[in-house]
């Protein structure tokens, strides 16, 4: 069996997400409409376990007299948008460190800019509705990954477990986390299904949210490029997917450069972020520190580690499962983005969120497992701690999420 070969149920074309270009405007219609209720227990199960992530904050917030929309539109990150969307980038390189705008990619405030500009509401409050409505666009994407690979209850499955990872607080906050997880998951379901052009547009938007955007755009041009061996039809758009897939990436890199007068104005950029490749030696250095040798070390720490240790064994799992090479490629570049930087260590379990092919292993756990009531207690369980950390994460610890 190839890398690629999966066992997949059977799913009715009237419960697959429409192909893209296929079909006149009715049919689409009738077909989103249709796979829309398809994936609807997904996407209110989603809805669930995020309100009570919401719930939990909004009743720590209030006992320390802080505001919901303030925490989760403004903080940290989201000040940094903002600005670009006001002002736009800076245009010179400078010496201060994690001081410089064109470390952040440019599609998400040019979404907040462009609804701010038709709407009536402020940037913030824009930035954050965008990125709650691209949550449920990546809920809808990772339950079609899910359903197609192995059926509807794995599908439900993997989308709620999206939904109570340590830091799916994230999703509903002025980040670019969910819009990138949209992007990739649609494109990795185009993938799937041969949709090349689509996967690689798809992938070329992700290129311009977020630097992992190079893990999706390897991940279509690989699969892309592989499909092309031993047959003709469809050679010429898999070609076209492999070679659009990294231009946002690219352009945007190459933009810095041409503002900054210096071919490696990007990589520059990043140096002064103290966000350079290492090989992995940082986090290694990192995960010594903070589970074996600091007495003490402070909580959010430990579950950065626990969440990069974790990951790592979720990946060989993946493999083992011999899941399709485009999940694989996806998930391996952003592994090997995120544990071999020797940037700062504690938005790292961020960095993952949109590697959710690593969570296909457990979806397929508890899928086969006899006891509804045991899977509902799990879920349950995940719901309430990802709550309690997403608020501990905003409200105590002291830094970024």
């Amino acid at each position: 069996m190839s890398p690629t070969a999966t066992v997949r149920p059977t799913v009715p074309a009237s419960r697959r997400p429409p192909a893209p270009g296929g079909g006149d405007a009715t049919d689409v219609r009738h077909r989103l409409r249709a796979a829309l209720r398809h994936a609807a227990p997904a996407l209110l199960g989603y809805l669930a376990v995020r309100l009570c992530g919401l719930l939990v904050l909004a009743k720590w917030v209030h006992v320390r007299q802080h505001g919901v929309w303030p925490t989760l539109a403004t903080s940290w990150d989201s000040g940094w948008y903002l600005g670009i969307a006001d002002h736009g980038y800076d245009d010179s390189l400078g010496t201060g460190f994690n001081n410089n705008s064109l470390a952040f990619f440019p599609l998400y405030p040019v979404l907040v800019k462009a609804v701010a500009g038709v709407t009536p509401g402020s940037r913030a409050t824009v930035g954050l509705l965008l990125a709650i409505a691209f949550s449920f666009v990546a809920a809808w994407g990772i339950f079609a990954v899910g359903d197609h690979l192995y059926g509807r209850r794995v599908g439900f499955l993997l989308t709620v477990l999206w939904g109570v990872l340590p830091v799916a607080i994230v999703q509903w906050m002025g980040y670019t986390e969910s819009v990138f997880t949209a992007f990739a998951a649609w494109a990795l379901y185009a993938v799937l299904n041969g949709r090349w052009l689509w996967a690689g547009s798809l992938a070329a938007l992700a290129g311009l949210t977020r630097p992992t955007g190079i893990a999706v755009a390897a991940a279509v041009s690989v699969a892309a490029v592989l499909a092309c061996r031993g047959r003709r039809s469809g050679r010429r758009a898999a070609l076209a997917g492999a070679l659009i897939a990294p231009a946002g990436w690219l352009a945007f890199v190459a933009w810095v450069g041409l503002r900054l007068g210096r071919v490696d104005g990007y990589f520059a950029v990043q140096k002064l972020w103290r966000n350079e490749w290492d090989g992995g030696a940082s986090t290694l250095r990192e995960l010594r520190q903070y589970l074996l040798y600091m007495t003490k070390p402070q909580l959010f720490l430990v579950i950065v580690s626990v969440v990069l240790l974790v990951s790592v064994g979720l990946f060989l799992l993946c493999i083992a499962e011999r899941q399709p090479l485009a999940l694989l490629v996806f998930t391996g570049m952003l592994l090997l983005v995120v544990l071999g930087s020797g940037g700062v260590y504690f938005p790292r379990a961020r960095f993952l969120l949109p590697g959710f092919p690593l969570l296909l292993p457990v979806a397929r756990a508890l899928a086969r497992a006899r006891s509804a009531t045991v899977v509902a207690l799990l879920l349950a369980a995940g719901t309430l701690t990802s709550a309690w950390l997403g608020a501990y994460m905003l409200l105590v610890w002291r830094g970024p999420p």
